[in-house]
């Protein structure tokens, strides 16, 4: 890719001409005729929901991360729930979470009646800071949630420390992460519990869907046990020889949380493309950093020795003291100039419910507060052309010039 220029003429939402004639999208599914062809012949098989495709499925994504177990799910917040119920998180019990995070994280501490405390993030990283978390340990604690943001790997040897010394369970939400590497190591292999996400805009699709990986056998059973309405699959196995083929025990309450064979053949095909796309991603964003280098007006995300990032999206962060308004116009600035940004995330603690609920308030974290208040997501995701992300930079650049403080 080679530098970009900025011109000085007109911002679009000035009435001057777009960067761009036709909208970016920050994120857009890639779907190829393999993969078609790999649906295609599920629905031409015995089988569309939960079967061979889907253990396949399973079986792979768990190889690709090296863990010992995958268990598949209908969505990433399904996996969330079951990884919540696995960890056996219940009434009075506590779970410490980021709350710069989608609201789906703390959500399924709530659905098993535990609360969700939060703790502040690291400014460089925009990940939960592990020094918070150890200050909100409590005899009630039970697991520790956080986030890989943007596909930053968190700081997994305090954070498994902590974990281990105060006998928590920890869930990674890895649904940024699918490819990521802590220590070159994979993201998935090394909390107790990983989850991935497998919506349209992720690293690979299922159409919606989700994955727990697990090296832990009973947490895997668990897992199963809980996506398929709490029947224990085990049991029915042992007891049919007794009883007959029909026989089978619901254990628990679970959930109809099943992923499909449909589903699970996409995400097979583009499991074989997952290499490509990252390294896709890892171009864009090296372009990115190489242009905004040199701007003071924009910060990026901090990338630490011992990670490797996936980059499901490219956060930025404004200096508003340099520029002359807030982050609201630049937003609209660029989607003017037909930028496809958006702002990952509305802090989880910020959203009404959270606030009538437990009280919550502005000055709680501030960290996340005021990066909240500077983020915006760039276009990142694999098909995107190098005139593509040219025109990404131009018009930030662009934007920028025009509100630069002092200009």
């Amino acid at each position: 890719m080679s530098k970009t220029q900025v011109d000085g003429d007109t911002l679009a939402i000035h009435g001057g001409a777009p960067v761009r004639s036709t909208y970016l999208p920050y994120g857009r599914p890639s779907v190829g005729e393999e993969d078609i062809e790999a649906v295609v012949k599920v629905l031409r098989s015995d089988w569309l929901t939960t079967g061979p495709t889907v253990r396949e499925f399973e079986a792979a994504v768990a190889a690709y991360v090296g863990a010992e177990h995958g268990v598949a799910f209908s969505s990433g917040t399904a996996a969330l729930h079951g990884a919540a119920f696995a960890a056996g998180l219940g009434l009075d019990d506590e779970a410490i979470t980021t709350p710069l995070t989608f609201a789906a994280t703390a959500n399924c501490v709530l659905y098993m009646g535990a609360r969700p405390v939060f703790g502040d993030i690291s400014p460089d990283t925009m990940n939960l800071d592990p020094t918070q978390i150890e200050e909100r340990i409590t005899s009630r604690t039970k697991a520790i949630l956080p986030v890989d943001y943007a596909g930053h790997p968190v700081d997994l040897d305090a954070i498994l420390r902590l974990a281990e010394k105060n006998n928590l369970v920890v869930i990674e939400d890895a649904a940024h992460a699918l490819g990521a590497e802590y220590r070159e190591r994979k993201v998935g292999s090394q909390s107790h519990m990983t989850i991935f996400s497998f919506h349209p805009v992720k690293h690979l699709t299922t159409g919606e869907g989700g994955m727990v990986t697990t090296n832990n056998p009973d947490l895997a059973r668990k897992l199963r046990s809980f996506r398929n309405h709490g029947i224990d699959l085990e049991s029915e196995e042992r007891q049919g020889q007794e009883e007959g083929d029909w026989y089978y025990e619901m254990r628990a309450l679970g959930y109809n949380y099943r992923l499909t064979d449909i589903g699970s053949g996409l995400g097979l095909a583009q499991l074989d493309r997952l290499p490509e796309n990252l390294t896709r991603r890892r171009e864009l964003a090296g372009f990115y950093g190489t242009e905004f280098k040199s701007m003071p007006e924009i910060i990026t995300q901090t990338q630490r020795p011992e990670a490797l990032n996936s980059w499901h999206i490219y956060p930025i962060r404004l200096e508003l003291d340099l520029l002359t308004t807030g982050r609201k116009d630049i937003f609209q600035a660029l989607r003017a100039e037909n930028i496809g940004v958006n702002v990952h995330y509305i802090p989880v603690h910020l959203h009404p419910y959270y606030q009538q609920r437990f009280g919550h308030r502005r000055g709680e974290y501030p960290v996340a507060e005021n990066t909240y208040d500077r983020l915006i997501t760039l276009p990142m995701f694999p098909g995107m052309s190098d005139q593509d992300a040219a025109d990404v930079v131009r018009a930030v650049k662009r934007t920028v010039a025009h509100y630069r403080r002092g200009s």
